[in-house]
């Protein structure tokens, strides 16, 4: 008996095909969260709120001058409080230093290695001394970061990263796009929860759920 091998393409031809990676698919991730959940939430944000600590001994930005933590990045009027090294297990923190930590070491500091922002560290950073400002400036590096990723090709988000990000020098620039997305989601979630406690813990706030 004569045997004859199957050759037919068994593929569900509803299967759509595996999209190609884009900036707009990456930035979809960061682009979605913030528009329908975190920037809403944030929406409001008081001083009070900014500089509220949960426990004794936070890390925060503080006036020039009044920090009692060993290091004190910035410029301006405010500073930001940090160790190096970092204490294991690190300080519970502040939304106003959550917030520096997502703009300056998150953002800025990406802008101005990969997308022509003006130069950006924890130590020359001038801090924001109101809620308002910080925001203000939570949506100007957001924006300078997404308006340039959009930009980029597949052969750039394939690119290698650079010296800039050091270790991970090697690492495709599509890797950074994404650790990006991952920092601003998982450090906006806990500034809303943040927000949450200090309605739960101060009556007659309005709360933020």
């Amino acid at each position: 008996m004569t045997t004859t091998t199957d050759t037919t393409d068994t593929t569900d031809a509803r299967t759509p095909p595996t999209p190609g990676l884009t900036p707009g698919l990456l930035l979809d991730q960061l682009t979605t969260h913030w528009d329908q959940q975190l920037r809403p939430r944030l929406e409001g944000l008081t001083d009070d709120e900014y500089f509220w600590e949960p426990v004794p001994g936070a890390w925060s930005v503080r006036p020039r001058g009044t920090s009692l933590a060993p290091v004190q990045g910035g410029v301006g009027d405010h500073t930001v409080d940090f160790a190096f090294p970092e204490p294991d297990p690190a300080p519970v923190t502040t939304i106003a230093w959550r917030l520096a930590h997502v703009v300056v070491g998150v953002l800025a500091a990406r802008n101005a290695a990969h997308a022509g922002g003006p130069p950006a560290s924890y130590e020359s950073w001038e801090y924001a001394g109101t809620a308002a400002d910080a925001l203000a400036q939570l949506d100007a590096e957001l924006d300078r970061w997404t308006t340039h990723v959009s930009r980029l090709d597949a052969e750039q988000l394939a690119a290698p990263c650079g010296p800039s990000e050091g270790p991970w020098a090697d690492e495709p620039f599509a890797a950074l796009v994404l650790h990006i997305n991952r920092e601003v989601v998982h450090h906006g979630a806990e500034i809303c929860l943040l927000r949450d406690l200090h309605a739960a813990s101060h009556p007659g706030t309005t709360g933020v759920r």
